[in-house]
């Protein structure tokens, strides 16, 4: 992949430059947002779905099956909604959101029947952030926004069996999620994303299939985006779901030479301190960062403010370990503000390189 010219070299130069000067802020949590315009099914269809199946498709697709709960499909349905998602985070000091694209694969569009509006969902998931995006450089040319396009783990986990009983079996094969991957990938790309996010890795071997995908994507297309690679750790163990630790998941995905390797979701930040501290003691690229709200309630929902979970992420920039940083579930623009605010001033992590050179 490095061997190949960036496809936006002038938006990766200023991407660079800024993450030499600054940490960078991501956006928070799209779902949170969404819930909060309480849709119901109706709001879900829109116009497009309407009456069942979808009016631009001559075949019949998503008939009988509900698709509330498919976020995904709001960008076709509710654009407006989506973009203003984008907005309300660059309004609170982002530099980068994400696309609304984290099951925008047909393996996690199947749950809805809609496995045919995969590239399209990715598509225009990245022109909706590349507008708003457009939008706030514009307005501050001296800090420029940048979209990530999103790559989810999909539903389904290549190196687990989903039945207990048949420990050999898998429900889906390395080669389907590559195919997923490309696909998706391809519609981030022509949408217009400044840099690819394979994120929320449980599964390693998930996103080895999407970094060979994209590896072969970037070939046939003769050039490249940025990488930024975000696990996720499960539980207290220290571990992903496939049963890695922070640092050999990292060295399970250094040779894709991404932007940035990071944890993201199932904890807070006070409970990913040791996984990050863990990570930005070996890699050799940026840190990302964008732990949830801290841990849901009994009720499913998070309680961490956006005053208490500032604090945390300031000790984390005050310890030198970040160079990006979000949040995921439970936050909001009001958490990415007060996240915004800590960092600013707080000198980015040193790439190992220019800690060498530095000393």
């Amino acid at each position: 992949m490095s061997a190949l010219p960036w496809l936006h070299p002038d938006r990766v130069a200023l991407l660079e430059a800024a993450l030499r000067e600054r940490i960078l802020i991501l956006d928070g949590g799209m779902g949170t947002m969404l819930q909060g315009h309480q849709l119901d099914e109706s709001g879900f269809r829109g116009e497009r779905f309407e009456h069942g199946h979808d009016s631009t498709h001559t075949h019949d697709h998503a008939g009988g099956c509900d698709l509330k709960g498919d976020n995904d499909l709001l960008t076709l349905t509710q654009p407006e909604i989506i973009r203003g998602v984008h907005e309300a985070y660059f309004e609170a000091g982002a530099d980068l959101v994400e696309t609304n694209t984290f099951n925008a694969t047909r393996i996690s569009q199947a749950d809805y029947h809609l496995q045919h509006i995969a590239y399209e969902l990715n598509r225009e998931g990245a022109r909706l952030a590349r507008a708003a995006a457009d939008l706030f450089s514009t307005k501050t040319p001296e800090q420029p926004r940048f979209v990530i396009g999103v790559l989810g783990p999909t539903s389904r986990t290549a190196s687990l069996s989903p039945d207990v009983n048949d420990p050999g079996f898998r429900n889906v094969t390395f080669e389907e999620l590559a195919e997923n991957y490309t696909e998706s990938a391809s519609g981030l790309i022509d949408g217009g994303a400044d840099v690819l996010m394979v994120e929320t890795i449980f599964d390693t071997l998930n996103a080895k299939a999407a970094l060979f995908a994209l590896s072969e994507l970037f070939r046939a297309r003769g050039a490249r985006l940025p990488l930024m690679i975000s696990g996720t750790i499960t539980d207290r163990s220290g571990r992903t779901l496939s049963g890695q630790t922070a640092e050999a998941f990292y060295y399970s995905v250094r040779h894709a030479r991404p932007l940035s390797v990071g944890f993201n979701c199932a904890l807070g930040a006070e409970d990913l301190r040791p996984h990050i501290q863990t990570i930005a003691g070996v890699a050799e690229c940026h840190i990302s960062t964008h732990p949830n709200a801290g841990l849901p309630n009994a009720f499913g929902e998070y309680d961490e403010t956006p005053e208490q979970m500032a604090a945390v992420i300031g000790s984390f920039a005050r310890e030198g370990l970040l160079n990006l940083v979000g949040g995921c579930c439970g936050t909001t623009p009001a958490h990415i503000k007060a996240i915004a605010d800590v960092v600013r001033g707080v000198a980015p992590r040193a790439l190992p390189t220019e800690a060498q050179e530095a000393a």
